[in-house]
């Protein structure tokens, strides 16, 4: 596996008027994990976090999970578990293991997307989909990237079955968590900050969420999604978690024609709870239309129960909104749990 290639940086324009700014930097080292990130970066929320009287109305409502009307359907969820399909250099294949977890085979890599193919996840009812790829069905793991540190995205007992020197690209301020467990190849960027290995490019871009994991850590490290893309220019967004906003259309802006958009579409009643954090299945595809990407694979659905709506409602809300919007159907890759699409070249 090769190490970083030099290649010049890209220019980083700033911030929009009015908007956060954001350090940028081009292509950085691997391996980097720095001591000098804010204290915080709360400065980069682009909606203040729910308050006392939100949680009191949360408690008293109690809409957290879907009525047994809403469950019901967890049998007809979308599940097919197949061969991983054959990966050359020149090869761009996604497989769904389930949740934001996704293998990607781009570049000649093997790419995991916030792995977790634990049962359970903490103060979440275990999975309602099996993991839709064996892990001792994977091909060797040549690298990992996470969006933020919310434990749906950030396992621990998934990433202990990692070897200790797989390459790790991980948001601002979470490389002591990695270096912690003695991870020897952690890359830690900020926005639109990017590393390369092995002639991929792994950019890091800005999303509109958060980040917590205890109760003294919350906005201690950075959220985000990830751009890669390979020799040919092919570009892969994994958005990890994010509501709905402005950062979209700036990401589509700086890698115009994204060949895939991995893009989330669940877990996202109450709306007043969780507008500001997780897109409902028409607000993905306006992002996606924002983007100006050439085809979307919904993620962050079927895999866990996390909020309100019923298991079911994701993806026949999303479909609706991708036929009223006239986007090709054949560009709308809603695939079940465990299956594989691979890009023409």
């Amino acid at each position: 596996m090769t190490e970083q290639t030099e290649r010049a940086s890209r220019d980083t324009p700033a911030a929009p008027s009015g908007r956060p700014s954001v350090a940028g930097g081009g292509l950085q080292p691997l391996g980097r994990i720095r001591n000098d990130w804010p204290r915080s970066f709360a400065d980069r929320l682009t909606a203040p976090l729910p308050g006392l009287r939100a949680m009191a109305r949360l408690a008293r409502e109690g809409a957290v999970r879907p009525g047994p009307d809403g469950l019901r359907d967890i049998p007809l969820l979308p599940f097919a578990p197949g061969p991983l399909p054959p990966a050359g250099p020149g090869t761009l294949a996604v497989t769904w293991a389930g949740h934001a977890s996704w293998i990607l085979r781009v570049g000649g890599l093997t790419v995991l997307t916030d792995p977790v193919w634990s049962r359970r996840i903490l103060g979440t009812p275990a999975r309602i989909t099996p993991v839709g790829v064996r892990w001792e069905d994977l091909p060797p793991v040549d690298a990992v990237v996470i969006s933020h540190n919310h434990f749906d995205h950030l396992d621990a007992p998934t990433l202990k079955r990692l070897p200790k020197d797989t390459p790790v690209f991980v948001p601002a301020g979470l490389g002591r968590w990695f270096a912690r467990r003695r991870f020897a190849r952690v890359t830690e960027l900020d926005w639109w900050e990017a590393a390369e290995l092995g002639g991929v490019r792994f950019e890091f871009v800005p999303a509109h969420h958060w980040s917590k994991r205890t109760l003294l850590d919350t906005c201690r490290s950075l959220w985000g999604g990830w751009v890669l893309t390979d020799r040919d220019d092919r570009k892969v967004y994994f958005a990890g978690d994010t509501g709905y906003g402005h950062w979209f259309a700036e990401i589509g802006r700086r890698h115009p024609r994204i060949d895939l958009a991995l893009l989330p579409i669940g877990a996202y009643d109450p709306r007043w709870w969780l507008s500001d954090v997780h897109t409902d299945p028409e607000e993905a595809v306006r992002a996606f239309q924002d983007l100006g990407a050439r085809r979307m694979a919904p993620m962050h659905w079927a895999t866990f129960v996390l909020s309100s709506e019923p298991v079911l409602e994701p993806l026949t809300r999303v479909r609706a909104a991708w036929s009223r919007a006239g986007l090709p159907r054949e560009d709308l890759w809603d695939m079940p749990v465990g299956a594989s699409r691979v890009l023409a070249p």
